[in-house]
């Protein structure tokens, strides 16, 4: 019960395909339509949409705040980092461990340590094009610009190899919010359910909290 009350707490929402015929997703159909009221019930503004088409391969998905730390763990941990001839690329893996390793924290830090300055404000270059010449802002930007500086050339690394090999690693890890259900019964449907409620819990929770290297706080407009 526990924690299919905190579906919407976790994922934006939940979407089931099935064919509306075919025995290969009676799973999938009867799930939903059982379930549907108590779910419902516990999480009243949480999306649980059922989408049905001919032949349609029976399935479950959400969607997940995926990062590219996760990204690049999925892609080391499953060898995807690969050259020409099969070989395990050590140069982007030696790149994605590097980009791990970051110091995200000394990161932020370092990003705000200017009062009143953030570099990768929206449009900051047009507003201020030469503030990296500034001494004042230059001087405490040093940190910033040479971790930057590091990821920047990490990432080429990392996106260099062949065949797209980024690009399909960011969609294999985009199907890990999907579980296809082919013939499968109401239970194995349930236990699809809960993992993608866990890959949310893991994934897409949100803490208040307050850095400590935000040291200073500008109130927002006053009420008109």
């Amino acid at each position: 019960m526990s924690w299919k009350a905190g579906l919407s707490r976790y994922l934006p929402a939940m979407r089931f395909f099935a064919c509306p015929e075919s025995p290969s997703s009676i799973g999938v159909r009867n799930y939903y339509l059982k379930n549907y009221d108590e779910l419902k019930h516990l999480n009243p503004n949480f999306p649980l949409l059922m989408r049905t088409a001919e032949n349609c391969m029976p399935a479950v998905t959400t969607e997940l705040e995926w990062t590219t730390n996760h990204l690049l763990q999925f892609m080391i941990q499953t060898g995807r980092f690969r050259n020409p001839n099969g070989t395990i690329a050590e140069d982007r893996v030696e790149a994605a461990k590097a980009y791990l390793a970051t110091d995200w924290n000394k990161f932020h830090a370092s990003r705000l340590k200017h009062p009143g300055f953030d570099p990768e404000r929206p449009n900051a270059e047009l507003s201020y094009p030469n503030w990296k010449e500034d001494p004042s802002i230059g001087s405490d930007m040093q940190d910033y610009l040479a971790m930057k500086e590091d990821m920047v050339e990490q990432m080429k690394v990392i996106q260099s190899g062949p065949d797209k090999e980024y690009t399909r690693g960011v969609n294999a890890l985009l199907m890990a919010q999907r579980v296809d259900l082919w013939c499968a019964g109401e239970k194995e449907v349930e236990l699809a359910v809960q993992h993608l409620y866990k890959l949310g819990r893991l994934l897409n929770e949100r803490e208040t909290f307050f850095p400590k290297y935000i040291k200073e706080f500008y109130p927002g407009v006053e009420d008109i």
